[in-house]
């Protein structure tokens, strides 16, 4: 048989037995690399429920919950007045007992009205040492973890945590990141992406961030939740050009802070976002108003982001 000949044939019996498997195999990912993204940048509008922080019950009883002025069925159906396509369901605001049935009224309201779930968000902190208090974090990450598959949200915002009394930073890092793994493993099996945000604590800086990312294991269910407000450095705009090649998710506030922390400035949002878009990043932004008046002003700035995006 001719060497061509041959060579085609064998091409073709390894083309048909890859055809034949229920799946392809998945690229193997480093978690401390960029996600591959396709095509061109694409934002898609949301809005994070502790734009009305002040307004929620925390963690309350049903009775408590109903009385506020914002519980989460209000919210959903403000996001969908709003005409976004997304509502980002901060945890904070659930009730202190959480219930299958609860989590499905929430999933079918969203979809009844046209809206993904396009995250949530816990407060976690893995910096904390061996014993019983990191236990419950650990145990409440899988908990939400659960919680989201049952929404259909994506991804849960996750915190890295601070340094605790007397300890140093490296040891907290190296905590972290095993929190981050252990929880990856439980994430991976539920189709949830856990996103670590740079929130203070020891993800204050690009590179603090970015050592935990590069120390976190393979995985294609990890990335960064990228929030414009929350670097209080000299550039806090050179600074989310950084992060943002990492980002599975997307916060935008409308304040930045100084690195003294002692003052605050409009953000220029046109700037953040052509961030995002040089980042070709495809997902979900959502806006979290932490300012006054958010009946008032939130829908001036859906107007502006809609613009720029």
């Amino acid at each position: 048989m001719p060497e061509t000949r041959r060579n085609f044939l064998s091409a073709a019996a390894a083309t048909t037995a890859c055809s034949l498997l229920p799946f392809p195999a998945s690229p193997t990912v480093r978690a401390a690399d960029p996600p591959v993204r396709n095509g061109k940048p694409l934002l898609k509008l949301s809005l994070a429920a502790y734009s009305f922080n002040r307004l929620f019950a925390r963690r309350g009883t049903p009775e408590q919950i109903a009385a506020a002025e914002m519980n989460l069925e209000k919210f959903i159906d403000y996001c969908a007045e709003q005409e976004l396509g997304a509502t980002e369901l901060t945890g904070y605001y659930f009730p202190k007992e959480v219930t299958t049935e609860y989590l499905l009224s929430l999933r079918q309201r969203t979809h009844r009205l046209g809206l993904d779930i396009s995250g949530t968000a816990i407060g976690n902190d893995f910096c904390l040492p061996a014993g019983e208090a990191r236990d419950r974090q650990l145990a409440e990450c899988r908990r939400w973890i659960d919680y989201a598959a049952i929404l259909g949200a994506p991804a849960i915002r996750i915190f890295a945590g601070k340094v605790p009394k007397g300890d140093t930073e490296e040891a907290a890092v190296e905590r972290c990141i095993d929190g981050i793994n252990q929880s990856l493993d439980y994430a991976a099996t539920k189709g949830v992406f856990l996103a670590l945000e740079n929130h203070g604590g020891i993800t204050a800086t690009p590179d603090q961030l970015l050592k935990i990312i590069g120390g976190v294991k393979s995985s294609p269910w990890f990335g960064v939740n990228f929030d414009s407000g929350n670097f209080r450095t000299d550039d806090p705009y050179r600074d989310l050009e950084r992060i943002a090649p990492y980002a599975v998710n997307a916060q935008i506030k409308v304040m930045l802070h100084t690195a003294d922390r002692k003052t605050e400035s409009p953000a220029d949002l046109s700037k953040v976002i052509r961030i995002l878009q040089n980042a070709n990043y495809r997902g979900y932004v959502a806006l979290e108003f932490e300012e006054r008046n958010p009946f008032e002003e939130i829908p001036k700035v859906l107007k502006q982001l809609r613009d720029l995006i």
